[in-house]
């Protein structure tokens, strides 16, 4: 050998060491596998989609999905799946899972003479490599199916292998695998696919799963093929039934109850969220029952939505919270115990709780239900009482029981609007923003807008002598103290008017659905234009706040104070007093009985209540003298039609005066008709008529508007 060809070998070893270097460097860079994470990291990053909502007890009463990217529910230990998922699922994957450490050579090896002899391709990917995929999607980016691919996936496999543990892989796997659709995690697809959780999955539920692993968007008819391949061909007629029903509507009722829709959606607003209501999900279900065994019975026509509280008078929790049940309802999201809405005669009791407790009525003292008129800023106001009629002398008990509109106006010209509007303010009503004012006279009516769940906050502060703090919808939520709002002498003496039975009689009658077979007290209320009714009423231990109308604000028809709200609070009362009826409270030091008469036959005789040092035995009206002169007929507001069959000079209205009015003169329109002791017939023209009661200094004493047709 020459000396050339000697120096050329070791140049030519040197040269292929070094080409050899290159391409080994080269092949190790371009399959180096991306950093992974380690297990406690992946979990550590792991956030559901959904949020959850307990009751008090810890039972899950509603759930709702928050995040939309993805449908996944909390991480699921191993441990909490069922074996038989398990191993049905590592045997269809990677049957060797157990005995290799990253990758199956032997799996590879025959996908390789598969590929080279053009059979069908099978799967040699194992578990751990699938993992490492989940977490570095680019390992599984579109068109990744080369050699270096393949490579790359491989390494990564067995990287995994060397940091994680068996368990931690398949625990993993099974969270971080897509099954169908936007499920992600076996716990997605259990409840969304079986209504199951994944402990309680059966053998062929974990056939099905595996089944959708290759390609979850596969159809039916493959999915039960592969199923059917997987249970080694035996008994497969049963799994295209079985696909069908995985396919079908979400079964998820059997692990969401869905009791608390509008709740959830209220306080569920981050994923992952487990929030611990105040709310008894046994009361949550009874609440729900009775509301929607009143809304059939009323029919879609009649009244379409409803909503119902249930407090606990004690704490202030909110034991069950109903904004609506659905059913004939065409606003079912709409949450109806948070909505504002026209409160009606519901504020009543406030309002004479008011004027007792600053001595200018007493339970027993006589209001003149009769026909009255204001002048407002924008013209006359004059209140109608529910059924259209009149009354004439009752007493504030029977006023306030009855729901008589005139008498409460008339209590509200004492107190004054606006510190009657301060102190609805002050029992938590949020709704009434502007000054007293703007509410006007009406505010005695309830025009102004609450929620279901004010109402039942204030009702409850009359329960606990007049003290008022705000309901708890939450275990965490931190009791606030009570603040006095009504005197307690007060808030006792209007519980005991609205929860007297006899004292109501004459509007609602004896066996109303407001009476109850032990004592309660409520009141039941209906907006303008029939728009919502309401009843809110409270016992010793518990206050029930029901509301019946239209989500959409359109007119009720045919639902009465007592036809609508009323047969609903009255079923949740019974249920909660099962055991233990409701108890009358002990009547507070400043409370004083007295035995009463009324001197002109009023109202029956009977046992009263007052503040003390405010006590009367007989109640007489005020004589005749000594009253404001005001006209008693015509009634304001009245319509009068003139009969062409009766001779015209039939025709004629009497005028009606009260009062004396011997010093006065009346004033039809812009005509004197001479002194008011005289109680002329006038026969006015058809159109809008104003007789005016004039003193001698020209003043208007009272006035009332007509029209003849």
């Amino acid at each position: 050998m020459s000396l050339r060809s000697r120096l050329a070998t070791p140049r030519a070893v040197m040269a292929l060491v070094a080409t050899a270097a290159v391409t080994l460097g080269t092949l190790d860079y371009t399959t180096r596998p991306p950093a992974l994470p380690d297990y406690a990291q992946v979990r550590g990053a792991w956030h559901p989609s959904e949020a959850w909502l307990y009751d008090r007890h810890g039972v899950l009463i509603d759930s709702a999905r928050v995040d939309f990217a993805v449908r996944r529910l909390a991480w699921t230990p191993l441990a909490a799946i069922a074996p038989t998922a398990r191993d049905t699922i590592v045997a269809a994957e990677d049957h060797r899972f157990l005995a290799h450490a990253g990758v199956d050579w032997l799996a590879l090896g025959g996908a390789a003479r598969d590929r080279i002899e053009r059979n069908r391709p099978r799967g040699a990917s194992t578990l751990s490599m699938q993992l490492a995929a989940f977490l570095s999607p680019a390992l599984a980016r579109p068109g990744a199916r080369g050699w270096l691919d393949k490579l790359r996936q491989i390494r990564a496999g067995r990287a995994l292998e060397d940091r994680w543990s068996k368990d931690q892989i398949l625990e993993a796997y099974l969270n971080l695998a897509g099954y169908r659709g936007e499920a992600q995690g076996i716990g997605a697809a259990a409840l969304g696919l079986f209504g199951k959780t994944p402990a309680s999955l059966s053998r062929d539920d974990a056939l099905l799963l595996a089944a959708l692993l290759p390609d979850p968007r596969a159809d039916a008819v493959t999915i039960a093929r592969r199923a059917c391949a997987l249970a080694d061909g035996k008994d497969c007629p049963r799994f295209p039934a079985a696909v069908a029903a995985m396919l079908g509507p979400a079964r998820s009722l059997a692990l969401d109850p869905g009791l608390a829709p509008h709740l959830s959606d209220r306080l569920l607003t981050r994923p992952g969220l487990r929030i611990t209501t105040t709310l008894d999900a046994g009361l949550q279900r009874l609440a729900a029952a009775a509301l929607r065994r009143q809304l059939l019975g009323l029919g879609g026509t009649r009244a379409r939505d409803g909503a119902a509280v249930v407090i606990d008078n004690a704490s202030g929790d909110v034991l069950a919270y109903i904004g609506g049940i659905g059913g004939a309802s065409t606003a079912a999201a709409v949450d109806n115990a948070n909505s504002y809405r026209q409160a009606g005669s519901t504020l009543k009791p406030f309002l004479y709780a008011q004027a007792i407790e600053r001595r200018y009525l007493t339970s027993a003292s006589i209001l003149d239900d009769s026909p009255v008129q204001l002048d407002t800023a924008t013209g006359l106001y004059v209140p109608q009482n529910y059924d259209r009629g009149f009354k004439g002398p009752v007493s504030a008990r029977t006023a306030l029981a009855g729901s008589l509109n005139v008498p409460a106006v008339r209590t509200l010209l004492l107190v004054g609007v606006e510190p009657f509007r301060d102190r609805l303010w002050d029992l938590g009503y949020r709704g009434l923003v502007e000054d007293g004012a703007y509410y006007g006279f009406s505010l005695a009516l309830g025009s102004a807008e609450v929620t279901l769940l004010e109402q039942a906050a204030a009702y409850r502060a009359l329960a606990q002598g007049g003290r008022w703090n705000p309901l708890r919808l939450t275990l965490d939520q931190p009791a606030t103290p009570p603040r006095g709002i009504v005197s307690p002498a007060a808030a006792w003496i209007v519980g005991d008017m609205i929860a007297d039975p006899n004292a109501r009689a004459a509007t609602f009658g004896l066996d109303s659905a407001l009476r109850l077979p032990f004592w309660a007290a409520v009141k039941t209320g209906t907006s303008k234009a029939m728009r919502d009714n309401w009843c809110v009423g409270y016992s010793d231990r518990f206050t029930v706040a029901v509301w019946v109308g239209n989500a959409e604000g359109d007119p009720m028809r045919a639902v009465s104070g007592t036809s609508g709200a009323a047969p609903v609070w009255r079923d949740i009362m019974l249920a909660l007093h099962t055991r233990i009826p409701g108890r009358e409270p002990p009547a507070p030091p400043q409370v004083e009985a007295s035995r009463i008469a009324f001197a002109d036959g009023t109202e029956e005789q009977r046992r009263e209540y007052f503040l003390r040092g405010t006590a009367q035995s007989l109640i007489a009206a005020a004589p005749a003298a000594a009253r404001r002169p005001r006209f008693t007929n015509p009634v304001a507001g009245s319509v009068y039609a003139l009969d062409p069959d009766i001779p015209i000079d039939r025709q004629r209205l009497s005028i009606g005066i009260s009062g004396a009015a011997a010093a006065h003169r009346i004033v039809l329109d812009r005509r004197d008709l001479g002194p008011a002791d005289r109680a002329p017939l006038i026969l006015p023209g058809p159109g809008a008529h104003r007789l005016r009661l004039v003193d001698l200094a020209g003043r208007i004493v009272d006035q009332v508007m007509f029209t003849i047709r």
